[in-house]
């Protein structure tokens, strides 16, 4: 009752939704500039271990990536 309201006053159905992969693809991308950025914050504030640390989680989110978008090839980004 109240969505078919809510998707005509703002233009859009709430039908049309983000598909997963292109979710873990803009998801993966967000959080890899944020490992690598505290990397560089935690290098610039003299913490060698936090920045090794921001290193490693933005290889593993990378290779998690890689491991989702070859695990789904053959679903659309729609």
């Amino acid at each position: 009752m109240g969505h078919e309201r809510f998707s005509a006053r703002h233009g859009f159905a709430l039908e049309d939704k983000m598909s997963l992969k292109a979710f873990h693809l803009i998801f993966v991308a967000l959080l890899t500039g944020l490992c690598f950025g505290c990397a560089v914050w935690a290098f610039q504030g003299g913490s060698a271990g936090w920045g090794v640390t921001g290193i490693a989680a933005g290889i593993f989110v990378i290779v998690y990536g890689i491991y989702f978008l070859r695990k789904l090839k053959n679903v659309s980004y729609l």
